[in-house]
């Protein structure tokens, strides 16, 4: 049986408000609540036990430092931050921190990400097929590409031995567009209203088409996955991901 935390939420967009309403049905207290421009006291952190934190590029990064300096376990949501990755994981190992990361907390995109991992190993032996990405999200999204499109294409690369860098034209729309080299993955990403994401895996030959394809329907599987994110982490230390939870929680009897 799960144990009742208390969870505070930093962000309150369409998602914290979906994580707020799964925190109520899974039996835990909300801590506190903070819009992207607020900041967590001390006087909060008294009263948490997680963070789960989806804000935005530009403030995660804070967000994850203010946590650490709290002892306070944050689960992160925000994608386009992971520049500073290899630094912010640095500092939570160095002060016994635990963070939680995901460009996805649906366990349907994981199970995406095994199906295109198996193709791509495939497709080494095969020279007529051209693989490309592409992701639709909702037009509030601040990062292009998305995270999730990244973790696919470096799942592919990682057993697609053509390709070995990934390139978004819509990455930096302000400069002057390159173009790719041969051997880079191109991820195409579309903004549209009130989508919550779509991700297409497209391989192409001069004579057909595979396409391998997840749709999210609703924001639901994301929150749900993020509290379960919020529960496991609770009391570890470290720095985690989705695989490390999943394993855990498939070994698990």
């Amino acid at each position: 049986m799960k144990q009742a935390l208390n969870i505070g939420l930093m962000g309150y967009g369409k998602m914290g408000k979906e994580i707020e309403q799964i925190l109520q049905g899974r039996g835990h207290q909300t801590a506190f609540i903070l819009d992207k421009n607020q900041k967590i006291t001390p006087e909060m952190a008294s009263n948490c036990d997680v963070v789960i934190e989806f804000t935005e590029p530009l403030s995660a990064v804070e967000n994850i430092q203010t946590c650490l300096q709290l002892n306070l376990p944050i689960v992160v949501g925000t994608t386009g931050w992971y520049d500073a990755y290899p630094t912010v994981r640095s500092k939570v190992i160095q002060h016994h921190g635990c963070l939680f990361t995901a460009t996805n907390f649906s366990l349907g995109v994981h199970l995406f990400f095994l199906a295109n991992q198996y193709l791509a190993h495939i497709m080494n032996s095969n020279k007529d097929y051209e693989v490309r990405i592409e992701e639709i999200h909702h037009t509030q999204k601040k990062d292009a590409p998305s995270g999730t499109a990244i973790t696919t294409a470096e799942r592919i690369m990682s057993r697609y031995y053509k390709k070995t860098q990934w390139h978004c034209p819509q990455q930096h729309p302000e400069h002057q567009p390159t173009p790719p080299s041969h051997d880079s993955l191109m991820i195409t990403a579309i903004r549209e209203h009130d989508v919550p994401g779509t991700h297409t895996v497209l391989w192409e030959s001069p004579i057909d088409t595979i396409e391998i394809k997840h749709t999210a329907h609703l924001r639901k599987g994301f929150a749900t996955g993020a509290v379960i994110a919020a529960e496991w982490c609770f009391n570890k230390k470290g720095v985690f991901q989705m695989e490390d939870m999943m394993t855990d929680l498939i070994s698990t009897p």
